[in-house]
């Protein structure tokens, strides 16, 4: 009997525990004055180009998400988001002992602030 139960056992403890996120992450993008214009959004993983006001699928990286932005009466905006860490499916991972190996290669374990407000100078009046 020993010799089933501590393999089962051993197979529960040490078992995948990779993340199940998706890929991609919705992000909602406007500009601070409600202007409308286009947005290119950079990461290692890709370029996705959106209309602001708007939504785009940016798959997810370790790295900051550069944005080059311009208004349509052309004014320009550059900055970028911080990637970060969702902390409880990290420490899943921690937990069941594959120490978020699977998931630093896929990057499934971080994501991007959701909605966006990039900030853009007034019109000269």
């Amino acid at each position: 009997m020993k010799k089933f139960i501590v393999p089962l056992i051993a197979l529960g403890i040490t078992g995948c525990a990779t993340i199940v996120n998706d890929s991609n992450i919705p992000v909602t993008a406007t500009f601070s004055d409600g202007s409308n214009g286009e947005c290119q959004f950079q990461n290692k993983r890709g370029i996705w180009t959106a209309d602001v006001p708007g939504m785009v699928m940016i798959r997810r990286s370790d790295d900051s998400l550069i944005f080059r932005c311009e208004t349509e009466d052309g004014r320009n905006a550059v900055g970028s988001i911080t990637s970060e860490i969702e902390g409880a499916k990290l420490g899943a991972s921690v937990l069941f002992f594959d120490l978020g190996i699977t998931d630093s290669i896929t990057d499934k374990h971080r994501t991007y602030q959701g909605n966006i407000v990039i900030p853009v100078r007034k019109t000269a009046s």
